[in-house]
């Protein structure tokens, strides 16, 4: 699983018009599913999202969670972490996990950011074309991968 973790001031996805998830301090995470994903993946991946010390404590030092600093988590899906770009000058993204397995390890995800995190997390809708706009407050933006552990 890979995210792409960005401090927000202001974050919100829209679907056909429609703000479908919105968040003000917090994280937005973009986050991408391959077929080797397991649920040991998202609990780890999600325990990392929660307690990042990324947010600023009152010595202007990033020593603070998004869970510290009652933050907001909007979780937007998007396969194209996964792309390859070693061959030529399309993508690929044959690592991407297919719909019928990546919505389920999608939802298990959402679920345990709520429970990791103490609260509702703000989404988009899945394989949908979604308008996303963001404040990055930093600008904080980290990449994590969750085969790697880094």
């Amino acid at each position: 699983m890979r995210a792409v973790l960005q401090r927000t001031a202001f974050a919100s996805v829209k679907v056909d018009g429609n703000i479908t998830g919105s968040i003000q301090k917090g994280l937005l995470v973009l986050m991408g599913v391959e077929d080797a994903d397991t649920s040991e993946d998202i609990e780890w991946l999600s325990s990392k999202i929660v307690n990042l010390r990324v947010f600023d404590d009152e010595n202007g030092v990033m020593n603070l969670s998004v869970k510290d600093v009652d933050g907001d988590i909007l979780l937007v899906s998007q396969f194209t972490l996964h792309a390859s770009t070693k061959k030529g000058n399309r993508p690929s993204y044959i690592k991407a996990s297919k719909p019928d397995f990546a919505i389920p390890i999608y939802e298990k995800m959402i679920a345990q950011l709520e429970t990791d995190l103490g609260k509702k997390v703000q989404t988009g809708i899945f394989g949908a074309d979604m308008k996303v706009e963001l404040l990055n407050d930093g600008p904080v933006t980290i990449v994590i991968d969750s085969k790697n552990k880094e």
